[in-house]
């Protein structure tokens, strides 16, 4: 199939967006037999299986020398995986990745914050917005406990300080050097906190410490998807951004959302009430209206 270039960037978004549903979904499907850690590991661990031989074969030509900065973006990356797929197992999937997506809020707070960057008003409204979809989202899902929405609160935030990390580091690093300090971080910090769990007795709470279990049958088919939709999504995301604005891909991307409630509705989710969907078009509304506006922007 021939895609016209002018639409190689939307569809590669959406094909990214599908990537990271499918696989939340294969990590819903995993609920019950493996904790948030533990798919933190095995997810991570595909993904070095499939990226470390095309290192060797095709060797990244990179300046380098922000070593600090490198490992700093992967350790927030695997910190904001650790609380999504902690999100996932707990609370309906199109929630926990309409949480996730809040990261577009955080780095317009964040970017003005930090970088003095103000977009005007209406950037100022769609943060308002955002929140308010958060509060919707949370009104209606008072029955789960309070700390599942103060993970996937965090899981936004965690999520925009490596996206703007990672925005200061592709001038000094090969793409999949970035990729592999993520990689990394989130395949060595469960096997240290295994280690942790093994050498203190400290009992293992399901997210950051951990104990080791071994797949068994068809899981092992159920993580090999898990760790392959993330690359297939990455990967996607990658070329979407090379191939069109940020602003229009970034706003495509939340179609991750929409896609995520009907796969988690396969998988056993109800659908959200209207003020759960509230929240979630609110969401989407404010990141699509921040990205056209720093779209905007950027071509002025």
């Amino acid at each position: 199939m021939i895609i016209d270039k002018k639409y190689k960037g939307i569809f590669f978004m959406l094909l990214a967006a599908l990537g990271f549903s499918i696989m939340g979904g294969a990590a819903k499907s995993l609920k019950g037999s493996f904790t948030a850690g533990q798919l933190v590991f095995y997810r991570n661990l595909v993904g070095l299986i499939v990226l470390v031989p095309g290192l060797f074969i095709k060797k990244p030509v990179q300046p380098g020398g922000k070593f600090l900065r490198l490992a700093f973006r992967g350790i927030m990356g695997s910190i904001a995986l650790y609380t999504l797929l902690y999100c996932i197992l707990h609370i309906p999937l199109g929630t926990a990745m309409s949480y996730n997506l809040t990261s577009a809020i955080f780095i317009a707070i964040f970017s003005f914050f930090l970088f003095g960057e103000y977009h005007g008003l209406i950037v100022l409204f769609a943060v308002l917005l955002g929140f308010t979809g958060m509060l919707l989202i949370y009104q209606p899902n008072m029955h789960l406990p309070w700390y599942y929405h103060l993970t996937g609160l965090i899981s936004g935030i965690v999520s925009a300080i490596a996206y703007l990390t990672l925005g200061r580091l592709a001038g000094y690093y090969d793409p999949r050097v970035i990729v592999l300090s993520f990689l990394l971080s989130g395949f060595l910090l469960p096997l240290i906190s295994m280690a942790i769990h093994y050498s203190t007795g400290i009992t293992a709470d399901g997210l950051f410490i951990i104990e080791w279990r071994w797949p068994e049958g068809r899981e092992w088919l159920s993580l090999a998807i898990l760790g392959l939709a993330a690359l297939f999504g990455q990967y996607f995301v990658t070329r979407a951004y090379g191939a069109d604005k940020a602003g229009i891909v970034s706003s495509i991307g939340y179609a991750n959302i929409v896609f995520s409630v009907f796969i988690g509705m396969a998988l056993g989710d109800a659908f959200p009430d209207w003020i759960s969907l509230t929240g979630i078009l609110c969401i989407i509304s404010s990141g699509i209206i921040i990205s056209l506006v720093k779209r905007k922007a950027v071509a002025s």
